[in-house]
Order: C-alpha cells, then sequence, then structure tokens
C-alpha cells in the first residue's frame, strides 16, 4: 500500500477497492465490475495473502451459485420452485401497473416480470423505481394456489449506491492535490497511472507526462457532461469500449449494431423516448460499421446533436451525450500528409459534414498504448459504483460551472459557430472532473483550454480536407494564455503537414516547417514528401475480421446470424456448433437458419452439432426427427455441398462455435436470442417486420465474443 492508497482509504472510507483482485476475478467470470467489488468488500477485506486467497475462492462460489446468468433463467425459477427459497444477485426495478392498481418487481436475467414485493423495499431505495439496482435478492416461492404470482421478495440487500452524498464526494477530493487527483481517476479504472505517465514522456508531443492521462479523462466527459459528442479512433485493446461497458450503469456500449430512430431517439409507435432518454451516454463501438438505413435518423441525429431536442410528431429533449469508438489500422501520417484522405476515413457515409460538425472532441486514440498485464493497477481505487454515481451526479448539475468557463477563457482567432460550444463544454467537463470543488490554477486552466482546442481542431481538419470550399479553413484556433499571449494550437500529428494544413494547396497559405533534427525519426514527415509533389501512398486496409466483444442490449436489432457470423464463418471448411436447447419448434428453426448461412457462403464442408435430448419423450423424439430431416435434405441438395454430423450430450451446457479456420464464438444466448414477436396464441401478427428478416427483429439481452485460437490449438 503506497502514500495514496492511503491517503484515498482515509478520504473515502467503504468506498475503495483493490483493483488488483477485480482483474483477477475478471479473468474468471463475466460479471459486471460493481458486482464483483461489492463481493470482494465482502470477503477479501484483509491485507493477509492467505485471507485474500480463500477469499476469492468465497467470491466465485458466490457467484456460481448466485449470479444469474441470462441463458439459465429457467433453470433459477425452477431452483426457487424447489427449495423454496434461493437468494440471487440480478438486477432488479419495480413498475406500477395501472391496470391492476398495484407494483411488480422485475429481475432482469431471472426473467420474470411478476414478481410481488413489500412497499418498504421500494420506498427506501426509490433508484428501484427509476433505472433499477443491482441487489443481493432472497427470493421466495409463492405456494398459496389462489394468487396471481409464483415469486416474491423475501429480502433485498442493494449492491449499487441507494444515496450519493455528494458533500462528502466533494470533502473528500479537497485531500488531494491535481496530480494526485487524476491519478485516483485512473487508477479507479484499472489503469497504474505511472505506466501512462512513463509512455506518455516518450510522445514527441508530451510536456509534462500528462498527456496520456488527458486521454483516458477525456472518456470520462461524456459520463460528466450532458449532450457531449465525441470520437475516439484508434488501436485495439485500448480500453475503449470497456470504458463504456463496465464502468458506469449510467452508460450504454450499442456494438455495432443498426441505429435506428426508435431503438435510440423515438419510437413513433409505442410514443416512446429510445436510448437518449434513458442513459446519461450512448457509445457506439466499432463506429465504421455503424448502420444507418433511414434518411431520418441521420437528420434527427444531427437535431439532437446540435441542441439535444429534436422532432417526432412532437418535440422530444434529451440530455445523453453520444461517444464514438473505433480501431483505426492505417498509418497515421501517411493519412495527414495525404491530400485525399483524412482522420475519418473510416466512418461510415451517414458521417456527413453536418454529423462530424456537431462532434466536439476527437481523442487521437492511436497515442494510448495496448492495455496488458503491465498497465493494470495493483493497488486501490473508488468502487464503481461510486464513482459513476459522483460522475452522474455532475452530469445532472452544470451551472456550477459554466460561469467558472465563462468568466475565465478568452478566445482569441478562428473560434466560431460550433467551435464556442465544444470548447465550452470540453473545458466545463475537464473543471468538473478535476476541479469539482473549486477552480483550477491559471497554468492548470490554460493546460485544459489547449486541450479542448486540440480536440476540436483534429475535427476541423478533417472537415476541411473534405470540403472544396474555405468553409472550414480557419482551423488555426487560439487563445489568451495567462501571459497574455495569444497561443495558437496545432494538433501534432498534422501540425507540419502541407496537406493537411494546406488542402487547396492556396499559395497564399503558410505552413510551418519542421526543424528535423528535433523529431523523433519515426513521427517525422518523409523529406521526400516535404520537398515534391505529393505522391498518393499506398494505403493497404486489413477488413479482415477481428476479435471482439458485442454487447447486445434488449431491443436492439441489427443483429441477424449474417451480421454477426458471416465474416468469421468464410474460409471455415469444418464448422461446429454446441447449442444444448432445441426442443421447441424456433428453436429448430433457427438452427436451420444458421445452416442456411453456412449454405449461402459455401465454403463449409463439415458441419459438426453438438446437443442433448429434452426433458420428456415427447422433446427428445422431435429433436431426433428434426436433425435427421435436415441431415436428408443436406444430403439431397445437388453437389451434397455439405454434410452434417450431430452427437447428443447430456452434460452439454455452454453454448459456441468453433470454425477450422481458428475462430472461437461464445454464445451468451446461444442462436435463440430474439424476442418473441408473437407470444400470444390467440392474437398473433405475422406482418410485423422482423417476423422472417432476424435483422429487424429485436433482441433479448445478450453477450457474443469473438476469439481467435492459435492455429496450434
Amino acid at each position: 500500500m503506497d502514500a495514496l492508497d492511503m491517503k484515498l482509504n482515509h478520504a473515502f472510507p467503504g468506498k475503495v477497492v483493490r483493483k488488483d483482485l477485480l482483474h483477477d476475478i475478471k479473468r474468471a467470470v463475466n460479471v459486471p465490475s460493481f458486482v464483483l467489488e461489492f463481493l470482494l468488500s465482502r470477503y477479501c477485506a484483509s491485507e493477509d495473502p492467505e485471507e485474500i486467497e480463500e477469499g476469492k475462492k468465497a467470491v466465485l462460489q458466490t457467484i456460481e451459485k448466485c449470479y444469474v446468468r441470462p441463458d439459465e433463467s429457467n433453470k433459477a425459477q425452477a431452483i426457487v420452485e424447489q427449495k423454496k427459497r434461493h437468494k440471487f444477485i440480478d438486477k432488479i426495478h419495480v413498475k406500477y401497473v395501472e391496470r391492476e392498481k398495484r407494483y411488480w418487481a422485475e429481475m432482469e436475467n431471472f426473467a420474470s416480470k411478476r414478481i410481488a414485493i413489500n412497499p418498504c423495499f421500494y420506498q427506501e431505495n426509490e433508484k428501484l423505481l427509476e433505472s433499477g439496482i443491482w441487489a443481493e435478492i432472497t427470493l421466495a416461492y409463492n405456494e398459496v394456489e389462489e394468487d396471481d404470482y409464483a415469486f416474491f421478495i423475501e429480502d433485498l440487500r442493494p449492491i449499487q449506491i441507494a444515496h450519493f452524498d455528494a458533500e462528502k464526494f466533494f470533502r473528500g477530493r479537497e485531500q488531494f492535490t491535481t496530480d494526485e487527483w487524476m491519478d485516483v481517476l485512473i487508477r479507479s479504472i484499472g489503469i497504474n497511472p505511472d505506466w501512462l505517465s512513463e509512455r506518455s514522456r516518450q510522445l514527441n508531443s508530451d510536456k509534462n507526462g500528462r498527456r496520456l492521462k488527458f486521454h483516458i479523462l477525456s472518456r470520462f466527459l461524456p459520463l460528466v457532461q450532458s449532450n457531449y459528442n465525441s470520437i475516439e479512433l484508434g488501436g485495439r485493446s485500448t480500453g475503449k469500449s470497456y470504458f463504456y461497458s463496465e464502468f458506469s450503469p449510467y452508460s450504454t456500449l450499442l456494438s455495432g449494431g443498426q441505429a435506428s430512430t426508435a431503438t435510440l431517439l423515438y419510437n413513433n409507435q409505442r410514443k416512446q423516448v429510445g436510448a437518449v432518454g434513458y442513459w446519461d451516454n450512448v457509445a457506439f463501438d466499432e463506429v465504421a460499421k455503424m448502420k444507418i438505413k433511414d434518411a431520418d435518423t441521420v437528420q434527427i441525429m444531427k437535431d439532437y446533436m446540435a441542441n439535444g431536442r429534436f422532432s417526432r410528431g412532437r418535440e422530444v429533449t434529451g440530455y445523453a451525450s453520444f461517444s464514438f469508438v473505433g480501431n483505426f489500422d492505417l498509418n497515421i501520417q501517411q493519412i495527414v500528409n495525404n491530400y485525399d484522405k483524412d482522420l475519418l476515413v473510416t466512418l461510415p457515409e451517414a458521417f456527413d459534414l453536418a454529423v462530424i460538425d456537431r462532434i466536439y472532441n476527437y481523442i487521437p486514440g492511436w497515442e494510448i498504448p495496448k492495455i496488458d498485464d503491465s498497465a493494470y493497477n495493483n493497488g486501490f481505487g473508488l468502487i464503481t459504483d461510486y464513482m459513476s454515481e459522483a460522475l452522474h451526479y455532475l452530469f445532472v448539475h452544470d451551472s456550477d460551472y459554466v460561469g467558472v468557463v465563462n468568466a475565465r477563457l478568452k478566445k482569441g482567432d478562428n473560434i466560431e459557430g460550433r467551435d464556442n460550444r465544444a470548447l465550452q463544454k470540453t473545458i466545463s467537463g475537464f473543471i468538473k472532473l478535476l476541479f469539482p470543488t473549486g477552480q483550477p490554477t491559471d497554468e492548470e486552466f490554460d493546460e485544459i483550454v489547449e486541450y479542448a482546442i486540440e480536440g476540436r481542431r483534429r475535427v476541423k481538419e478533417q472537415l476541411n480536407k473534405r470540403k472544396p470550399d474555405e468553409e472550414y479553413a480557419r482551423i488555426n484556433m487560439s487563445y489568451i494564455n495567462r501571459d497574455g499571449k495569444k497561443i495558437i494550437v496545432y494538433c501534432p500529428e498534422s501540425k507540419y503537414s502541407k496537406a493537411t494544413q494546406n488542402p487547396r494547396k492556396d499559395p497564399e497559405v503558410a505552413v510551418l516547417t519542421e526543424a528535423y533534427d528535433e523529431m523523433p525519426f519515426e513521427n517525422a514527415p518523409s523529406k521526400v514528401m516535404e520537398d515534391r509533389p505529393m505522391m498518393k501512398p499506398l494505403i493497404v486496409e486489413d477488413d479482415s475480421p477481428k476479435e471482439k466483444t458485442i454487447d447486445v442490449q434488449y431491443g436492439d436489432i441489427g443483429y441477424g446470424y449474417d451480421d454477426l457470423f458471416a465474416d468469421y464463418l468464410k474460409g471455415a471448411k469444418v464448422v461446429m456448433l454446441e447449442e444444448p436447447y432445441l426442443s421447441h419448434g424456433y428453436q429448430v428453426t433457427n438452427l436451420v437458419r444458421f445452416i442456411e448461412l453456412l449454405v449461402k457462403i459455401g465454403d463449409c464442408k463439415v458441419f459438426k452439432l453438438i446437443t442433448k435430448l429434452g426433458d420428456t419423450v415427447e422433446e427428445s423424439s422431435y429433436i431426433k426427427d428434426s436433425l435427421s430431416g435436415i441431415k436428408e435434405t443436406l444430403a439431397d441438395m445437388d453437389g451434397n455441398i455439405m454434410t452434417f454430423e450431430y452427437e447428443f450430450d447430456e452434460n452439454s451446457h455452454d453454448r459456441y462455435i468453433r470454425t477450422s479456420n481458428d475462430w472461437d464464438i461464445t454464445l451468451g444466448r446461444g442462436l435463440h436470442f430474439y424476442q418473441n414477436l408473437n407470444p400470444s396464441k390467440d392474437s398473433r401478427n405475422y406482418f410485423q417486420m422482423g417476423t422472417y428478416d432476424l435483422s429487424l427483429r429485436p433482441c433479448l439481452k445478450t453477450r457474443f465474443t469473438f476469439i481467435k485460437r492459435d492455429s496450434k490449438e
């Protein structure tokens, strides 16, 4: 325990946890971080190594026994019925059903929307009536046959904080210097700030070892600043997606799916606000693959990104920020020195000039190193849930910070239109994050202003490259610093690039030249490029599938089998699927749809299925007949294009795909992750969109993980 650890424990007693223990457990189980931290604080509140090891075992045992996995809801319900009561860890929220004039609890992974609950629980925990909370819940079975519910809550212990005391948080912050507080925030998301500082000083553009820290802290801005639009493009395994999916229950990550008006903004049929009405931040993972099919969505997005409002039959106001994250595999220096390419080249076509202009900050993710084991924080940090509540409090409190920016920011030249809003929001966000109770020194304020201008300039430089006229040509934005000097802020990667600074080759535009002996060789533009007309460099884009995790939220669309798996199945001569559950007609139909995808791709020669028989003789007979019929159908096809093999394993449980081209794909709910559009047999509607095209059908909540195996395995 170092000095900062001791200071952190003193300033925030009971609100800190050892992050190295979290990393150890996280490798073994796929459970939200704040759930793990709750259990770690219970079982590993010791400095004794042996007690900690025993505590870690207890955490894993508790998860095995109590955590409800989405694909085991039926099993969990059966446990309660058989044992009459059981303790679970799950997310729970309470809804008032007007028609029945009573409250019902709903447990997310337990998959029951009709659980009786005593009023004392939601009166003590108001968040149950809002977004819901994660909790340790003792669920009991109701044996009264006349009642219209099967389960009731016997006890409830919140895992998430039921009440956030802002004053205590502010008093805790006051005990740290600015550098210490930056390190506290970075430690709290599991990264060692010293590791960042060491690598930051290797950057030519770093002045004080804090540049990479500012990049990481920029990821926090959409969580403290409402209606804030940012983008980060960079290398893989730098923590972009992980940050927005793990560190705040107020943020959601949309993983490369289709962005529709209904799910994102407003559903006209249901008269219901979309994601922007429920989250502080909506992050778009793999933004390059983002699908926006209708022009209305793009136009409404523009309206919303501009002022937080849009019209969809009626005027709707939202406060959610947008964070766009994605990978960037191209050579940065080749791009900035190319007149025909820009640093947003990987974005989908729907991101036109108007959408890009509404982005306030472009984080240069290519500067952030890959997160490996040496990057992890082995000390203490704030508990994730406590930190997320602090961020949420700052998100909804703007008035105390806007005045600081207005009073202290002295703008120079070329700050116009949306530049003003971008700088105001970025600077205000950093002040909220780093100085929630006070004000930065003049030197600290200048550092924040420079970073904010750089992030906005990076956006304008790409706009200026894309637009043939001079609308965005005023890229040399400046401010007046603490000494009264006008400072022009540049982006380090493009400061000396003629292609970026003067894309129209205007003889009146002066471009800075560089002292080559002062710049590391690998960062310097080629002297040949400086001395002769620009030639287009050869850029080879890598379109091969990459390792990734996709978190599908309840109600998402855009996840047909083709969208999810096609790129990973191409080239695979042998495909093995383990799918234990095929006892219902819709499950066999889903299997046939998956086989159709293999046939359509045309590369698979052998398809192997591992499943198990049903719970009854009738179900087992149905499964055998169905698989036999599929086998015969494939055998009868012209050319006998694919062999179908299957086996029954009564211990089958996991759901995954393994391919001969070295991909392992874990399937949270297997192939059966779509909502039932016609739950009632009496009133079926086969005209709904998504009835036949699965990419249009709303999904259940699930997760897919794509992992590349060593070819020797």
